[in-house]
């Protein structure tokens, strides 16, 4: 229940941020306004509802070294996705032809802001970090990555192959950075920085959602297995293989720190084991 409870809270907190931004598309700084407001409003609800029902205070979302945290995410998912174009790039599947928008740039803040605290703290704040005391690491990082997958087949241009690279390269980094530090702002970051370089800098397709006018005027071009097609450059084989070295990573961190929970059944034999020694 405690599940349900957290996630219908934050959803609710999600779907009137998107609602309200759809409402004002046209003015960007509106829109930036209202999805700076939704994050900030989505983490204060999280953490009320964490309070309310676990009883506990929400370290995952604590304060303290919360700038840094969100700021090695964003040089991380920056660097990430800048590879990837970069890789895109030197196989001519995409090219710069000029400069964007820059009040495009900014609405895009808005939403890459709301979108990546809103969902992860939905699926790695809620879902993974539950589900993972359920089953351990291992399968909760399996379960939540496909969910988050197979949730944007909903999208414009989207494909069952762009629900599967979103699940590996996202679904399975994303809660692998939340498992290596067990705070959610690093992985906030990330996200955010990679979406916002992904639309609000290069132009690209968002999972799908649309080519976005970010800063430079970009064009893509080419086998979709390389350049991710009409879904975008997330569904590139190279945004595949970034996001799972990113995963391996940061399961090696999560492991040194001691972070990786273990199947329950697992833990319950090993307990009895000790109890009997």
């Amino acid at each position: 229940m405690r599940l349900l409870k957290q996630f219908v809270a934050v959803a609710l907190v999600a779907f009137a941020g998107n609602l309200g931004m759809g409402a004002v598309q046209g003015n960007a700084f509106l829109t930036l306004v209202l999805g700076v407001a939704t994050a900030i409003l989505a983490v204060l609800v999280y953490a009320w509802a964490v309070r309310w029902s676990e009883r506990r205070a929400p370290v995952e979302v604590a304060g303290k070294g919360a700038a840094s945290a969100v700021g090695r995410g964003m040089l991380i998912g920056a660097g990430a996705f800048t590879a990837v174009i970069v890789n895109i790039a030197l196989v001519g599947g995409y090219r710069i032809e000029g400069l964007g928008s820059v009040t495009g740039a900014v609405g895009l803040l808005g939403f890459s802001a709301a979108a990546a605290v809103t969902e992860e703290l939905l699926f790695r704040g809620i879902l993974f970090r539950i589900v993972e005391k359920w089953t351990g690491t291992w399968i909760a990082l399996g379960l939540t990555g496909l969910v988050f997958g197979l949730m944007h087949l909903g999208n414009q241009n989207a494909n069952l192959w762009g629900a599967i690279a979103i699940a590996i390269e996202a679904g399975g980094m994303l809660a692998a950075a939340y498992a290596a530090t067990r705070t959610l702002w690093l992985p906030i970051g990330l996200h955010f920085a990679w979406n916002f370089v992904e639309g609000g800098v290069f132009s690209t397709e968002v999972s799908g959602n649309g080519a976005a006018q970010g800063l430079l005027h970009g064009v893509t071009s080419g086998p979709a297995v390389l350049t991710g097609g009409e879904f975008g450059p997330e569904a590139s084989a190279y945004a595949v293989v970034f996001g799972l070295l990113l995963t391996v990573v940061f399961l090696w961190l999560a492991r040194r720190r001691g972070n990786l929970v273990p199947r329950r059944r697992r833990a319950r034999v090993g307990a009895a084991a000790t109890l009997s020694q």
